[in-house]
């Protein structure tokens, strides 16, 4: 390795270092992505879901011929408590329309399949290796260190996940805040093909996002999340981490609770554990992005802190891979000039600026803010909604009162005055 020197080096083999290499090696360019598992995709956790529309635009017609495994095209979201749930079901077929399509996917499958196509364009892959440290000559990142092995390039690309201790080493970000990061925990669990589409309502390839807010995070900011695979679900819960210091439980205890509630549970029956996994997720919006540009060096994916979790959606993959566009846009206009300055790859920056990314993380920042401080959706909203579906729902053979005068009564224990300021704040954040 001490003898090799490429264009760039790309630190993580997930979805944006996969795909920064692609476009890399597509241009001609040398390129080496080392991945610490035995290949990309085989640490990954994400529940998960990839909006199409950023890859398609690298990739037209991905989906055609990627690993994935079912188009979305029902949304669900749901308020819980211990013994009630209260839903929104969206079906709709422009859920599926070519460039505003989603798909479920396993990362293990879908990763390695990003790796291949790489490879195929020519970037080489390192597996098995974890980097310790990067390689700095008169203050610029020459390439990393692995073990004894130096490994060098004009550029170095950090995709290494939301804990990246190479952008901690770098001074691009302090510690990781409690209240920037969620603890998730996900199984995957394999059902019959038949007795799948039976019960989540499935048309041929069609699949299911199902969220849920309240007892699946014991009420504390976080919530629990469903996806139908082609064979199997995805089920899980997040927590934020300054969150899980005030709860009596452990998120895998979460899930275990989860998984019991009366509307899920039937939901698993006769299901097989094929998978159980753990994980950091980013939430802090746009107050956890690090600088990400240096001297020979960019920031992308989820290191950057490319996420952003609205309650009714959960995105990261698309910011990641529109970053690594950006990245590798930088990095062309780099090698062009022969000049790989941190003045120079501030063009990064302005790529990121131009693109959604950045639009988007900017517009919703005030919506991670809005959740730490308004704990009611995770708890008194959930029970008012079951109350108030009680009310309409359970015949008891007692005198009919005013609904509206019951439903008051049930806004009222929350307060009015409080539900108007919680909905006024949530439609200024987003």
């Amino acid at each position: 390795m001490s003898e090799d020197q490429f264009d760039a080096v790309i630190v993580g083999g997930g979805i944006a270092g996969t795909v920064a290499g692609y476009l890399l090696a597509k241009e001609g360019l040398q390129v080496a992505v080392v991945e610490r598992g035995n290949y990309a995709g085989s640490k990954n956790v994400t529940g998960g879901r990839i909006y199409g529309h950023s890859l398609e635009k690298i990739m037209p017609d991905f989906a055609q011929e990627a690993p994935v495994e079912r188009k979305i095209t029902r949304e669900k979201i749901s308020l819980m408590t211990e013994e009630s749930n209260v839903t929104l079901d969206y079906y709709s077929d422009m859920l599926g329309i070519q460039g505003s399509d989603s798909y479920s996917v396993l990362r293990g499958v879908f990763d390695k399949w990003l790796q291949e196509k790489a490879e195929e364009a020519g970037a080489m892959f390192i597996t098995g290796i974890r980097i310790d440290d990067l390689i700095f000559r008169e203050g610029k990142v020459c390439g990393v260190i692995a073990g004894e092995d130096e490994l060098e390039a004009q550029v170095t690309i950090l995709a290494d996940g939301v804990n990246s201790l190479l952008a901690q080493k770098l001074g691009f970000r302090g510690e990781l805040r409690p209240e920037h990061v969620a603890v998730g925990v996900k199984e995957v669990i394999e059902l019959p093909v038949p007795v799948l589409e039976d019960r989540f309502s499935c048309r041929g390839h069609e699949g299911t996002s199902w969220l849920f807010a309240g007892t699946p995070s014991a009420g504390l900011v976080g919530g629990g999340f469903l996806y139908t695979n082609k064979e199997s679900i995805s089920i899980g819960v997040v927590s934020t981490l300054s969150e899980l210091v005030k709860g009596h439980k452990s998120v895998p205890q979460m899930l275990e609770d989860f998984k019991k509630h009366p509307v899920i549970e039937p939901l698993l029956k006769g299901g097989k554990l094929i998978e159980y996994s753990g994980h950091l997720v980013p939430e802090g919006g746009l107050k956890m992005i690090p600088k990400m540009i240096g001297n020979g060096v960019l920031v992308v994916g989820d290191a950057a802190g490319f996420c952003i979790n609205l309650g009714y959606a959960v995105r990261g993959m698309d910011f990641a891979v529109a970053s690594a566009e950006c990245a590798v846009k930088a990095v062309l206009a780099a090698k062009e000039a022969e000049n790989y300055s941190e003045s120079f790859l501030q063009c990064y920056q302005t790529f990121l600026s131009n693109s959604f990314v950045m639009k988007d993380m900017i517009h919703y920042q005030k919506f991670p803010h809005f959740l730490e401080e308004t704990p009611r959706i995770f708890a008194a909203y959930p029970r008012m909604a079951a109350d108030m579906m009680a009310e309409l729902f359970i015949m008891n053979g007692q005198p009919a009162q005013p609904l509206m005068k019951n439903m008051m009564r049930h806004v009222r224990e929350v307060g009015l005055t409080t539900i108007a300021k919680d909905a006024w704040k949530g439609v200024r954040s987003l």
